[in-house]
């Protein structure tokens, strides 16, 4: 009997205490447009679904218990695009031979968000 399995990420939802300000955010900072139903046309690619051990600091503050991992085509250029907006992002980044770049940010509501530059 075949087992049944997900296609993929449907969506992505955070809470917030300004929803329309953090959408504004993602919007203007990372570039992603969603019309008035919140359908964002993401490009195809990799995903990652990891798990990690609860006292992880990876992912943010222990309150923190999901991170946001959004590819990107230049990751230099785009956290220089963060910097420039006043985003907090982190001074250093990550390269893992055959996986890629990584670095970090985060939202104006603190959540931290990874950006990570294919191999």
């Amino acid at each position: 009997m075949p087992v049944e399995r997900v296609l993929g990420v449907g969506g992505y939802f955070l809470r917030a205490q300004d929803p329309e300000r953090l959408r504004a955010w993602y919007r203007d900072a990372l570039g992603i447009e969603d019309g008035d139903d919140g359908l964002w046309p993401a490009a195809a690619g990799p995903l990652v679904f990891a798990t990690f051990e609860a006292g992880t600091d990876y992912l943010g503050s222990p309150d923190q218990r999901t991170m946001l991992n959004l590819r990107v085509a230049d990751l230099d250029a785009m956290l220089a695009q963060l910097r420039s907006l006043g985003a907090e992002v982190d001074a250093g980044t990550q390269e893992l031979d055959g996986v890629g770049r990584f670095g970090w940010v985060r939202d104006p509501e603190g959540n931290r968000v990874e950006l990570w530059q294919p191999a």
